[in-house]
């Protein structure tokens, strides 16, 4: 294959698609956390990731595994992590089996933003993707995230 092969060049424009498409729901989200919570989208996403942890075998995270959940660096879920905990929306322990390992959890005052930031966030994204649907070039991505199913 070369630069300029016709697959190539289709592929490098899907991927340029998606990323316009990820951009636009990102900053319109973006926008509806910041306005109505003081939530940013990572902020948002690092709660509701932590929100879903439980007491069971596997269920709290280790910082990689949370970096990856959001899509971070280490470092940079660490400074968000801080940035929260700071604000009284997580509080960090050490692991009762692993010295350590330290474990993050939502307060409840963290707890009670997410309920709130959550409609939010979901009508958000339903507006950027309705309004992404209207443009010809995103509309087939937009179908393909309506209709994909993440096992639980």
């Amino acid at each position: 294959m070369t630069a300029t092969d016709p697959a190539l060049t289709a592929l490098s424009q899907g991927w340029c698609a998606l990323s316009l498409l990820h951009g636009q729901i990102e900053a319109h989200i973006e926008r509806a956390l910041q306005g109505e919570h003081g939530l940013s989208v990572r902020e948002y996403s690092l709660l509701d990731v932590l929100s879903r942890q439980h007491d069971g075998e596997g269920g709290h995270l280790q910082m990689k595994q949370v970096a990856d959940a959001v899509v971070l660096s280490q470092s940079a879920t660490t400074r968000l992590v801080t940035r929260l905990e700071d604000r009284g929306l997580l509080s960090r322990y050490l692991c009762p089996t692993d010295r350590r390992g330290i474990y993050t959890d939502v307060s409840e005052a963290g707890a009670a933003l997410l309920a709130e930031a959550r409609p939010t966030n979901d009508a958000a994204l339903r507006e950027a993707l309705d309004e992404a649907a209207r443009n010809p070039e995103l509309a087939p991505l937009v179908r393909a995230v309506e209709t994909l199913r993440v096992p639980a």
